[in-house]
C-alpha cells in the first residue's frame, strides 16, 4: 500500500533514538523529508549520519529541548526555512515513565512528570501548527503509552499524566478538525535504552540478554510472549500519521503485544 509520503515533510522530536529514530528512518524510506531534534547533540549527531547515509535521504537535525518554548521555536524557525514553508506530520515523541507510588512521589516528582508529559506535546504543537495549516493533508501522532487507560499503582504519576495527554489530543482532534488530524498511539512495553538499563542492572549477571528479555514478557503477562521493537511502533506511527489514514482522527491505536485488559 502507498501511505502517500512521498515528498512530504515530516518532523519528529525524540528523533535521536529509539521509536523517533525509527520512525524517522520509515518516513525516509517512504520518500519523505524528515527533520528530527533531541537534547543530546552527540546522540543527534550520531542519528543524522545514520540517516543522511540512506539513498536519497534528506534531513535537518538540530539540537531542541521540548520542554524550552524558545528552542522549539528556533526549531520550527529552522523547519520553516529548510521545507518551504510547510509541515505535512508532526511527531511529538518524548519522555520516559517515572516508577512511583502516591506514596512515593513528592511534589516535585509530580510537577516535572506532568510538565513533561503535557509540554512535550504542547510547544512543539503551538510552534509547527501555522506550518501544518499550510498542508493539505496535515497530522499530528501523539507517542503515548497504554497507562493512559490501564494505569498501574507502581508508576502513579505518569498514568496520571499520560491520561491527561491522551485527553488533551482528543480534544485538539476536534478543535483542529478539518485542517488537521490528530491520532495517537498506547505503547505497552517496546525495548528502548530504559529496558537496556535495567537489564545491564539485573541481580543475576549472567543471565542473558534474551534470557532478560523473556522473563519480563512472561511477568507482565504479554501475550504474545515478548517486548515490542521500535520499528514496529513506528509503522503504526507511519501509518496514522499518512495520507493513507485520511478519515481517521481522535484515534488511538494500541501497540502492546496484546497485554491490555479493558475493552
Amino acid at each position: 500500500m502507498d501511505l502517500g509520503l512521498e515528498n512530504r515533510i515530516a518532523v519528529v522530536t525524540g528523533g535521536s533514538s529509539g521509536i523517533g529514530l525509527a520512525a524517522a528512518r520509515l518516513l525516509l524510506n517512504e520518500g519523505a523529508r524528515v527533520a528530527i531534534c533531541g537534547r543530546d547533540p552527540n546522540r543527534l549527531e550520531a542519528a543524522k549520519r545514520e540517516l543522511t547515509a540512506l539513498p536519497g535521504a534528506d534531513v535537518l537535525a538540530q539540537r531542541c529541548d521540548v520542554l524550552d518554548r524558545a528552542d522549539v521555536e528556533r526549531f520550527a524557525h529552522a523547519v520553516a526555512a529548510w521545507s518551504g514553508g510547510k509541515v505535512d506530520l508532526l511527531v511529538n515523541n518524548a519522555g520516559q515513565g517515572r516508577v512511583s507510588t502516591f506514596a512515593t512521589t513528592s511534589d516535585k516528582d509530580w510537577r516535572q512528570e506532568l510538565e513533561l508529559k503535557i509540554f512535550s506535546q504542547t510547544l512543539p504543537i503551538q510552534a509547527f501548527k501555522s506550518l501544518l495549516e499550510r498542508s493539505d493533508a496535515a497530522a499530528i501522532v501523539g507517542v503515548n503509552s497504554l497507562l493512559a487507560l490501564q494505569p498501574e499503582p507502581h508508576m502513579v504519576a505518569t498514568a496520571a499524566a499520560r491520561a491527561s495527554v491522551q485527553s488533551l489530543l482528543k480534544s485538539l482532534s476536534v478543535e483542529f478538525a478539518p485542517h488537521i488530524r490528530v491520532n495517537s498511539i498506547l505503547l505497552g512495553l517496546v525495548e528502548s535504552g530504559q529496558w537496556q538499563r535495567r537489564f545491564e542492572a539485573r541481580a543475576d549477571k549472567a543471565e542473558t540478554r534474551g534470557a532478560w528479555f523473556a522473563n519480563l514478557a512472561r511477568s507482565k503477562h504479554i501475550p504474545l510472549g515478548r517486548l515490542g521493537q521500535p520499528e514496529e511502533a513506528a509503522r503504526a506511527i507511519l501509518f496514522l500519521g499518512s495520507p493513507a489514514a485520511s478519515y481517521i482522527t481522535g484515534a488511538s491505536l494500541e501497540i502492546s503485544g496484546g497485554v491490555s485488559r479493558h475493552i
